[in-house]
């Protein structure tokens, strides 16, 4: 079972593969034989423990990393208690030594969790990458099909804009395929609206 893994320098940490959405663009679509996707260990049987995790943290050198990423197959504010807690220990035993954290998300954490998590973040969290990946929420939802419903694009907007008052950078991300230059300019004023940073990704043919 991998739990962390290398990537770039970065320390990925993949607890979990739970996921509300199914993005046309995810690696997780292209589970077929001899794809990207079964060619590697993410894939969880199960969800690690706390402790499972934790242990997988300490047998690495943390702090020679550039960042700690959460990250993997599923969205991981699924265990997003887990998160912060496995962050408060590895700050309790490294102190300003520690990496700065990344959270790689879709942006639904209110939404699965049912509560206002943005004020948990403060003081774990160094990034948040949001996916934004569409203009307007008719748009997210025939891209990304969350199990909410348009609902989930407003979400993820008003997750981004309030967690950046606790998390020092936030940032949307979207992937190119398909996006038009003017698209792509209509994601950057909505970034640009809320107040934080825009991302365009590469697509990755799974």
């Amino acid at each position: 079972m991998t739990i962390t893994y290398e990537y770039q320098n970065a320390l990925y940490v993949n607890l979990t593969n739970r996921c509300n959405c199914a993005c046309a663009f995810c690696l997780r679509q292209g589970k077929a034989e001899g794809s990207i996707y079964t060619q590697d260990s993410l894939w969880l049987e199960r969800e690690p423990s706390r402790q499972e995790a934790l242990d997988s943290f300490l047998s690495r050198d943390v702090c020679r990393y550039r960042e700690i990423v959460f990250c993997g197959y599923g969205e991981p504010t699924f265990r997003l208690d887990d998160i912060l807690w496995l962050v408060d220990q590895l700050k309790e035993r490294f102190g300003t030594d520690l990496p700065p954290v990344r959270i790689n998300t879709n942006g639904h954490a209110n939404l699965i969790l049912g509560r206002d998590v943005c004020p948990e973040l403060a003081g774990r969290i160094d990034t948040l990458s949001i996916s934004l990946n569409a203009t307007d929420a008719a748009s997210y939802t025939a891209l990304c099909h969350p199990i909410q419903g348009e609902a989930a694009y407003q979400a993820m907007l008003d997750f981004a804009q309030e967690s950046k008052a606790y998390v020092p950078h936030v940032v949307l991300t979207i992937v190119d395929k398909d996006k038009t230059p003017e698209e792509i300019q209509t994601c950057r004023d909505i970034a640009a609206r809320l107040g934080v940073q825009l991302r365009v990704r590469s697509f990755i043919d799974s």
